[in-house]
């Protein structure tokens, strides 16, 4: 194979995705062996196994245990809208998002205080790695199934002395950082969002319900005043194979 060829298993993989596409075997339908299919293909087993695995992480086939491998039911994927509209409607985002899906948003949430920052939240919130923050970790509902993750840090600079120190303790529990902010006179004009594609570990496949490696996409958001200091950044971790993120933005007149 030259060094401009695919590897084995990709080919593979790709040819499978095809067959599949052709309906060569339907929902429920066990996969001939790895064994036949590595005959079949010229390859070995190992090669079927990661061109298999790719499409388990895909969400087209499923293994079971002792059984072979099947052509997975297609999964349900719904869009999810992030834009400045989102913070407009006053208590949760995430609620509101959810209620707009005819769905029931909830989540369970955990803070520490006292939390010294790493390098990475640090530099992210410009301040200095190890000062005090706020870390908050959140588990997301809709309709009791798990929908996202979130990871939340608040310098305690900014929130230390305040009755809402802690995101889901006080006068404004659970009503989101904008009003939070808001109600200590920080008003926040700027939110940065950059996603990234990800796999996703142990920790994060428990929580959600997926299986570790699938694909998840990683929302790195953070929170301006005015002056364009950041008042809170975080990390949210949403299951690809349920979710599709969509931007929504304004269009402004000339």
């Amino acid at each position: 194979m030259g060094h401009d060829e695919p590897p084995q298993q990709e080919v593979i993989a790709n040819d499978l995705r095809r067959r599949l596409d052709d309906n060569e075997w339907g929902v429920g339908d066990r996969l001939p062996s790895r064994a036949q299919l590595a005959e079949e293909y010229g390859v070995g087993p190992n090669v079927v196994q990661k061109a298999q695995e790719r499409l388990i992480i895909e969400g087209r086939l499923e293994g079971r245990v002792g059984s072979g491998t099947f052509v997975a039911k297609p999964r349900q994927r719904r869009r999810m809208i992030r834009s400045r509209h989102r913070e407009r409607r006053g208590g949760s985002p995430f609620r509101a998002d959810m209620a707009e899906l005819g769905r029931a948003g909830t989540w369970e949430a955990h803070s520490q205080a006292r939390t010294p920052a790493p390098n990475q939240i640090a530099q992210r919130l410009g301040i200095e790695p190890g000062a005090l923050c706020v870390r908050t970790s959140y588990e997301f509902f809709a309709d009791a199934q798990p929908a996202q993750l979130s990871v939340s840090w608040e310098p305690m600079s900014i929130t230390g002395d305040s009755p809402v120190m802690l995101p889901e303790m006080g006068p404004l529990a659970g009503t989101g950082v904008v009003a939070r902010m808001r109600s200590i006179g920080i008003d926040i004009v700027t939110a940065l969002e950059v996603p990234r594609p990800a796999r996703a570990t142990q920790e994060q496949a428990n929580l959600l319900g997926i299986n570790r490696g699938d694909l998840v996409l990683v929302i790195e958001r953070s929170y301006f005043d005015g002056d364009g200091r950041a008042v809170e950044t975080a990390d949210i971790t949403v299951p690809d194979s349920r979710w599709e993120v969509a931007y929504e933005f304004a269009v402004l007149a000339p």
